[in-house]
């Protein structure tokens, strides 16, 4: 059977059913009378709004009276269940303003409710119980009279529009029927007699589209359907045309290879052996690696229940911050050093992370999420911890051959041994020197070594801030003075006190003024000061010397570091002391310094009001 002759088949079933459309649309109006009701949902709303809002002022009112009578734990409790009950009705009744006058009639009601409440309270104030009883009948009782009135005019307005509503919409369905009945026939007739013309005129579009759909299902992208009707065959094969003009474009361009690209990268960001989370600008999570999964899986959880709640509690802290860092726009998060890991349990053992973040951004310069890798330092973290027993062994071993040919050079220069030339004489004052030098740098290993390892104890005391800075610029004041260099101290907090061991402090004092005087030229200035900031007290050293680039700001204050091209002299441990004592003390370090404007070293220790960590 062709196209054509099943059409037109079609057209009966289509005369058929617009008659039963009819027949329905007319049953249906019928019923509109019923349905009306639906359209009274709004009074039906009020209504019950102010039946449940008598309901509690009865409520209330007893429970006043049961106060009278000297159940007060029985009043309140039926106060407090009520009044809120009350109150959430009103609002659905001041919410619901449908017929004219309501909305002044629902406002009376208001401030009839707000005065029984005042009312209410004061009532249940009175200790007296005649009082309580006096105030009950002669004040509070009359205003429960005018709520529940003014909640009985709102519900006869809104019943009284019912019933109104209601006889207009039955005359409506009326004239509804009768209106639908003739629309039915005159459809019937019409869409009869049209069907066999559009039957015809479907029949040529819908034979081109189907040949242009044939063409492209053999890849013949250039295929087009050419039809000039505006109906929907006609937007249909504007449509067909577009898609094949898409795929046209589509294999003549390089999308596919993007694409292919685009999978490879992706592939290699998941080939990544430690653990990948990407965040998107929300903060929420969009793609975890392999890897990162084994990060949910340590707690019995699966992959695809991502969260930051669901992880350990030090990898969901680390992350946060990072997170925070990268997406309030501060540029990259970066860990200072081995002492930002923290550890994981795992089925091999504690496992320790390097946390990472640096921001996504899209071609207008905008954040769009933050990309965070957790490098596992586990076994660099335990050659570090090898390196620094090492170091500390070798410098433990290296300290009594040391004392013992300091002393040697001591008695030589003493003349113990015989008297010396003054070319002898010279060269034992400098291998003095040098082992004075290599003393300190055994003592600054050892500190730094009982530091890391917990055993040296910090006799924390309360402790003059401005004292520290005296007993500190004081032994350095003639080193100061033989340079020409004006060493200023500054107290600007002279009754502030801070929690710290003296003694270790003020090594860090000295390591910080004897850089400072030793990077600033003659006539120059090096200021130490100190100022209460909030629960710490900063100390900052400041001088006129060459300064520091920024790019070695963080690295100074570690182990051996030295500035390339700086001159010959300490062996880079005493800015690593420092860091680690004010650590100890529970404070911060830092740098603030420009090459050729000085630089401005600082720390931080907990003022005697503030709580701190160190032990």
């Amino acid at each position: 059977m062709s196209l054509r002759a099943k059409l037109l088949l079609a057209q009966l079933p289509l005369a058929l059913a617009l008659v039963v459309v009819a027949v329905v649309a007319v049953w249906s109006v019928s019923m509109l009378g019923d349905q009306t009701q639906l359209i009274l949902k709004d009074n039906y709303q009020s209504v019950l709004a102010a039946e449940r809002m008598k309901e509690s002022i009865e409520r209330l009112d007893s429970a006043a009276l049961f106060f009278v009578v000297g159940k007060e734990k029985l009043a309140r409790a039926q106060i407090a269940k009520y009044e809120p009950e009350f109150e959430r009705e009103l609002r659905v009744q001041e919410n619901n303003i449908t017929e004219p006058t309501e909305l002044e009639r629902t406002q009376a009601l208001r401030a009839a409710w707000t005065k029984y409440e005042h009312l209410l309270k004061e009532h249940l104030a009175i200790q007296d119980p005649e009082a309580a009883k006096k105030n009950y009948f002669g004040v509070l009782q009359r205003q429960f009279v005018v709520v529940k009135d003014a909640a009985d005019d709102i519900l006869n307005l809104n019943q009284d529009a019912m019933r109104n509503k209601a006889h207009s919409a039955q005359e409506m369905v009326e004239r509804v029927n009768a209106i639908l009945a003739g629309v039915a026939v005159v459809a019937v007739a019409t869409g009869a007699f049209a069907s066999i013309g559009l039957t015809h005129r479907l029949l040529r579009p819908l034979s081109i589209l189907t040949l242009a759909v044939n063409r492209l299902g053999q890849k013949d992208f250039a295929a087009r359907a050419v039809v000039m009707s505006r109906d929907e065959i006609g937007q249909l094969a504007a449509q067909f045309n577009l898609m094949a003009e898409h795929l046209q474009e589509y294999r003549e361009s390089s999308l596919g290879e993007l694409l292919l690209a685009q999978r490879a990268s992706q592939a290699t960001i998941d080939s990544i052996p430690d653990p990948v989370i990407v965040f998107n600008a929300e903060g929420n999570i969009l793609k975890a690696n392999g890897a990162a999964d084994s990060l949910w899986l340590t707690d019995g959880l699966e992959p695809d229940s991502k969260s930051l709640l669901t992880l350990p509690p030090t990898v969901r802290s680390a992350l946060e911050r990072a997170k925070a860092h990268v997406l309030q726009g501060k540029g990259a998060f970066l860990p200072n050093g081995f002492e930002d890991a923290f550890d994981m349990p795992s089925a091999e053992g504690h496992r320790w992370f390097l946390l990472r973040a640096n921001p996504v951004y899209e071609d207008e310069g905008k954040i769009t999420g933050a990309t965070a890798i957790l490098q596992d330092v586990t076994r660099l973290r335990r050659l570090d911890e090898l390196k620094n027993n090492l170091v500390a062994t070798v410098a433990h071993e290296f300290r009594t051959p040391l004392t013992s040919l300091r002393m040697a050079v001591h008695l030589c220069l003493e003349g113990v041994a015989g008297p010396l030339t003054d070319k002898q004489a010279d060269l034992l004052h400098a291998a003095r020197e040098e082992c004075e030098r290599l003393q300190a740098t055994v003592d600054e290993l050892l500190d730094l070594a009982r530091i890391q390892s917990g055993r040296m104890e910090m006799e924390l005391q309360p402790v003059d801030a401005a004292k520290l800075i005296e007993d500190a610029v004081l032994p350095l004041r003639s080193a100061a003075a033989e340079k020409e260099i004006d060493l200023r101290a500054e107290s600007l907090m002279i009754h502030e006190q801070v929690m710290a061991d003296a003694e270790r402090i003020q090594i860090v004092f000295h390591n910080l003024i004897a850089n400072a005087l030793r990077h600033t030229p003659e006539r120059g200035i090096v200021r130490v000061r100190g100022a209460a900031e909030n629960d710490v007290v900063r100390f900052e050293i400041s001088d006129t010397g060459e300064g520091i680039p920024k790019e070695y700001h963080a690295a100074i204050f570690e182990r051996f570091f030295r500035i390339p091209g700086s001159s010959a002299g300490a062996a880079g441990l005493g800015l690593s002391l420092c860091k680690e004592i004010v650590a100890a003390h529970g404070g911060q370090i830092g740098v603030e310094s420009q090459p050729g404007h000085g630089s401005t070293f600082w720390f931080t220790l907990p003022a005697t009001n503030s709580s701190t960590g160190a032990s």
